[in-house]
């Protein structure tokens, strides 16, 4: 570390001088004080990086102090300086806030060391200091980011949001493509009214009509009762249709009539609706390639590409990375209870240099695991996920066993890279070069599959991805 400011303070003056001549032979600025009284003064004047105060003084001791400068200086790390006869009263200073203490006659190479930490600890909480004004001016918000391409993002919503125009969202899964929709619905002026987010891949194909439009009672086998679509739902507001290519060519039409119109008529149903939505959506489908190969009507592309936005990847906005880690360590620390103030800048160097394929979904999970993993103050690596610290490289790996029917190395296949993507369903169906929906499928076969107890070579699955992907039953949507 390089020249700091440190603040001596015993009330025995050859002691106090001899520490202060070998700090300032170390290359730091010092300044001494020779009681407790003497040294708030001189706190306030100095603005000291670090203080190394006597524990036993009269009048007011070491702790005294300590509880003072806590209030005062509260990102001044404070070391305590003590006999053996009174090391119980350090630890206990140490719970009380002091960052360390030195049990005398001073280890030189030792106290040097725990400077070096102090000053690494100062720096690091500086920058969270930092990081946390600058997350008050943003707002209570999730859509965090200062960089140049996120500065452009917010630019693009602040202009779309008071009109009526739909709004197509681009991006990679997990760069908060429902978060840009959201901002857009509190901008405009059916912020009052409801928002309603639907992911069209995650629904069965034999019911996203109905939960598109609604059906009335009777419409078809299992509707025993009226029951509105999400257009009815966000009437007044705003709607917003993720994976919006995975809609059936032939509700395409409906959906467009719809938009033109402002009318629907549900399931079943004889009476038309009048409903006033705004529409959002997002797709990772190139829409225009599914024009060409007549999944997709050209029309209905045209009525809802007014005005795009694209997300960048969270690769290529690393300047973001330490704004939203902290964002999250706020978040995640309160919903915890835990103590975590910031990362550690070794972590925080891991977490900037990492690809991030799963973008701000990946970033959260790997923050909020590590504040449930940190006991501290500060989130080390060791706290972060084993594949990004480098330490389970057999994760990359994908084994079998002789002898297994290509069905199951497929299911093994999924299953095992579902769990690689952290149960991430859209970027694991990016990876394996499949639609949102055929993973979805997939996934409610294999749990229908282990409902009925056909586990094939299940054995080999339940075992190598955690049975409960599989043996809870679940349909995913």
């Amino acid at each position: 570390m390089g020249s700091a400011r440190i603040l001596a303070v015993d009330d025995e003056r050859d002691s106090c001088e001899a520490l202060a001549e070998m700090l300032t032979a170390w290359g730091h600025k010092v300044e001494t004080a020779f009681d407790a009284h003497e040294a708030l003064r001189k706190a306030g004047e100095f603005r000291p990086d670090v203080v190394l105060s006597d524990l036993a003084m009269p009048e007011t001791d070491g702790l005294g102090l300590l509880r003072t400068l806590r209030d005062e200086l509260p990102d001044c790390p404070v070391v305590l300086l003590t006999g053996h006869g009174t090391i119980d009263a350090a630890v206990a200073a140490i719970r009380e806030g002091a960052y360390d203490f030195i049990v005398k006659p001073v280890d030189t190479a030792r106290l040097k060391v725990c400077i070096d930490r102090a000053l690494e600890k100062k720096e690091t909480m500086r920058e969270v200091q930092g990081l946390r004004r600058r997350l008050k001016q943003l707002g209570a918000t999730d859509f965090i980011g200062q960089s140049a391409v996120m500065r452009k993002v917010f630019d693009l919503i602040e202009k779309v949001a008071p009109s009526k125009a739909s709004v197509a969202i681009s991006g990679e899964s997990g760069t908060g493509k429902e978060v840009v929709a959201r901002s857009i619905h509190n901008l405009s002026q059916r912020r009052d009214k409801p928002f309603v987010a639907i992911n069209c891949a995650s629904i069965p194909a034999t019911l996203i009509e109905s939960e598109i439009f609604g059906h009335e009672k009777g419409a078809f086998t299992g509707a025993d009762q009226r029951r509105p679509g999400v257009f009815e739902l966000a009437h007044g507001g705003t709607l917003f249709l993720d994976e919006l290519g995975e809609i059936p060519i032939e509700l395409q039409a409906k959906l467009l009539r719809v938009l033109e119109e402002g009318r629907l008529r549900r399931l079943g149903g004889k009476v038309e609706l009048e409903v006033d939505v705004r529409v959002l959506c997002a797709t990772n489908r190139d829409l225009k390639k599914e024009i060409e190969a007549k999944r997709f009507r050209e029309d209905l592309y045209f009525r809802l590409n007014v005005f795009q936005i694209h997300l960048p990847p969270l690769r290529e906005r690393r300047d973001d990375v330490p704004i939203l880690v902290q964002h999250f360590v706020e978040k995640f620390r309160g919903d915890s209870a835990k103590r975590v103030t910031g990362v550690h800048p070794d972590a925080m160097e891991t977490l900037k240099n990492h690809e991030w394929p799963g973008n701000i979904r990946e970033l959260r999970n790997a923050v909020e695991r590590a504040v449930i993993l940190c006991d501290g103050e500060l989130i080390m690596r060791e706290h972060l996920p084993p594949d990004m610290a480098g330490k389970s490289p057999e994760r990359h790996t994908f084994r079998l066993p002789y002898g297994l029917s290509l069905d199951a190395v497929e299911r093994e296949y999924i299953l095992g890279s579902l769990q690689r993507n952290s149960n991430n369903k859209a970027r694991t169906a990016e990876i394996l070069g499949v639609s949102e929906k055929t993973l979805y499928n997939k996934l409610n076969r294999y749990a229908a599959e282990a409902r009925q107890g056909k586990g094939g070579e299940g054995n080999t699955l339940s075992s190598g991805h955690g049975g409960s992907l599989i043996n809870n039953g679940p349909e995913f949507r």
